[in-house]
């Protein structure tokens, strides 16, 4: 086995027919050691294989559906867009070498690298292979836009001019690619880091149909190699890949191994075991066996795990539909601000985050943006416990002690029910009766997108490093089901804010700007900020370079395996 990984080394070092002759040779062993039936233990543990399991089945391989984690962290690993960003969330060349964007903030011109090569496969012919083009970006953009393609990623291209019909992408040449947008969007060189707009060649495309998404060619530093559905996915290392690190090719892996085990339990004991490296997030089920009350790794772990953790643009809330009147024929309380920001008032997040979290988040006082973005800020407080006070406002709406106010009713899912039990018991010491009704995700989903729903619980996952993917849930064009205005809040000196916002092109006046939209919404409370989420990693102290973002996006290039 140790010679295996020795020629591994070798070979990625070395180029031509070579290469190419031996790569062929040894890829099929490889994934025969990886995915065949036979002792876990023997069979990957002197290659260099990094092994997370992911409880959730994945449909695809297709960036053009990578909405979820599920399948944005191995899509990620299989394709490339034109910039990336960094572990500080910084945006960094990718194919793209540089850019420029004109001075009215429409105009986007990149270069592209002349070293970028799809993965080998059968659609390019005799070679093999093929080096990315600026055309290639046009046809993975439109594939997008395409309505036949319904892919869930179709609006990051909604700011690109349309002319007669057609958006405006243009190659100048082979390494030179024009975007124009129709008004200045500052967040759009973020957008174009995710990867919905990863390259995608059309060869491969055309000739596996709606096999794409099960036979992927990208350019990434890895490369689809075997996927049996819930059991296992294996991507391999691609030797042609076009960045380095000191001096050093990536990526450093022979291959990534993806296991399908739904069961947490499973997966948890697999990972003690040291059968996979590394599991993500917070479950109820091992967090009180691996963290302590503080939120700190156990002693009787720290040999063998390490904990790595940072802010996460993620945050959890409450939300009001803030523009129905009367449910059932009856007066809807929560119509009044004076009652929803009593409910803002009336428990305490810091108790909560310390009982049911072990402490991992950052209480939501600060407003809707979370911790890890600049317009993020700590000293402005909106709601914190007050009970009293909280009391006051009730009696102003005219229930006081909460007399005469009809119960109202939370819909959350199975997942926060704990969350929603500790809300219960603290308002109901202010004198407000209110009921929980659990459903399944899907179902919530559908009833908070057309509008279904008075009051309910729900998070906001950046979709790229903006807070104006945050505030853009509260402009009035955006109400539900047309875009992601689940409240139906509506302000038009928040919408006039926005509409500034987007023509400034200084990072600094424009968070200034943010933070006076935010303070209007506030004030208004359409949601109860729960608390901002932590990035969350147990790894094994065996694997060395997995860095950790507030996107937590999972980036394995430079990940090394220290047997």
């Amino acid at each position: 086995m140790h010679a295996v990984n020795s020629d591994l080394s070798h070979i990625t070092a070395g180029g031509g027919r070579l290469l190419t002759g031996l790569i062929r040779f040894l890829l099929p062993f490889i994934c025969c050691i990886l995915a065949s039936c036979g002792n876990q233990d023997k069979r990957d543990f002197d290659l260099n294989v990094f092994r997370y399991n992911e409880a959730s089945n994945i449909s695809g391989l297709d960036p053009a559906y990578a909405r979820d984690q599920s399948v944005i962290w191995p899509v990620n690993q299989i394709f490339n867009g034109l910039v990336q960003m960094d572990d500080r969330l910084r945006i960094q060349p990718c194919i793209a070498s540089s850019w420029k964007i004109s001075e009215d903030g429409k105009e986007y011109t990149f270069h592209l690298r002349q070293d970028v090569f799809f993965h080998q496969d059968a659609v390019f012919g005799t070679g093999r292979q093929r080096k990315v083009r600026a055309d290639d970006f046009i046809f993975s953009f439109d594939r997008i836009i395409d309505p036949a393609t319904a892919s869930s990623g179709s609006w990051i291209f909604d700011h690109v001019e349309m002319i007669a019909g057609k958006p405006s992408f243009a190659s100048v040449n082979d390494s030179m690619l024009v975007i124009r947008l129709k008004s200045p969007y500052p967040p759009f060189l973020s957008m174009l880091a995710m990867p919905y707009a990863s390259v995608v060649p059309r060869e491969a495309v055309m000739a596996y149909q709606g096999r794409f998404a099960r036979h992927p060619v990208g350019t990434g530093p890895f490369m689809f190699r075997y996927w049996k559905e819930g059991v296992k996915l294996v991507l391999v290392k691609n030797p042609a890949y076009f960045e380095s690190e000191g001096g050093n090719k990536l990526p450093f892996l022979d291959a990534v191994s993806i296991t399908f085990l739904s069961d947490k339990q499973s997966s948890f004991l697999e990972f003690i075991k040291g059968k996979i490296d590394f599991i993500s997030g917070m479950d109820p089920l091992y967090k009180d066996e691996l963290l302590t009350g503080e939120g700190l790794l156990k002693p009787e772990y720290r040999q063998r795990f390490e904990l790595v953790t940072q802010p996460y643009l993620n945050t959890e809330y409450l939300g009001f539909l803030i523009d129905v009147q009367k449910t059932d024929g009856k007066p809807n309380p929560l119509y009044d601000k004076r009652v929803r920001k009593a409910i803002n008032l009336a428990f305490d997040r810091k108790k909560m985050i310390f009982f049911l979290r072990n402490n991992i988040g950052t209480p939501g006082t600060h407003g809707i943006i979370p911790r890890g973005l600049p317009a993020y800020d700590s000293s402005v407080v909106f709601y914190d416990f007050q009970p009293e006070i909280a009391k006051k406002l009730l009696s102003e709406a005219g229930y006081p002690g909460g007399k005469g106010m009809p119960p109202i009713t939370l819909v959350s899912t199975p997942d926060y029910l704990d969350f929603c039990k500790h809300i219960q018991h603290q308002l109901s010491e202010i004198g407000i009766e209110m009921n929980i009704e659990v459903n399944t995700p899907a179902a919530v989903k559908e009833m908070k997108a057309s509008a279904r729903l008075p009051f309910f619980r729900a998070s906001w996952i950046a979709d790229y490093p903006d807070a104006e993917n945050y505030l853009l849930m509260f402009l009035s064009r955006n109400f539900c089901p047309r875009g992601p205005n689940y409240t139906h809040f509506s302000d038009p000196s928040f919408d006039r804010l926005y509409e500034i916002s987007m023509n400034q092109t200084d990072d600094s006046v424009r968070t200034g700007l943010y933070r006076k939209m935010q303070r209007i919404m506030m004030d208004e409370s359409p949601v109860v900020v729960l608390y901002y989420d932590q990035v969350l990693r147990f790894v094994s102290r065996r694997v060395k370079g997995l860095g950790s973002n507030p996107m937590n996006m999972l980036s394995l290039k430079k990940v090394r395996i220290i047997h």
